[in-house]
């Protein structure tokens, strides 16, 4: 899927992205540390970051994009990744051992 070209009236749409993805990922490694790595199976960890991800607004931007200020703070993004850790801890995907 990553791969994949996403076109509309010929015009390329695939390096738009969520501007979360990455300060998600960056300070989901800050807060699973401190909070004792809780999260370990790579399927928990996808879902932690998926679920942050959609408890957040979106930030889309494209190459070019101007930011003047970032709405979503840190603590808000580290708020939405226990929110999820709690979530999927609770209700983990995958089957138990």
């Amino acid at each position: 899927m990553k791969d994949e070209l996403l076109l509309v009236k010929g015009v390329n749409l695939t390096n738009i992205r969520n501007k979360n993805e990455v300060r998600v990922a960056r300070l989901m490694e800050k807060v699973l540390a401190a909070e004792g790595d809780p999260v370990t199976d790579p399927l928990d960890i996808q879902d932690v970051y998926a679920l942050a991800l959609n408890i957040l607004p979106s930030r889309y931007r494209q190459a070019g994009t101007i930011v003047l200020s970032e709405p979503v703070k840190d603590t808000h993004i580290e708020s939405a990744i226990r929110r999820a850790m709690r979530t999927v801890q609770e209700r983990p995907s995958r089957p138990a051992d």
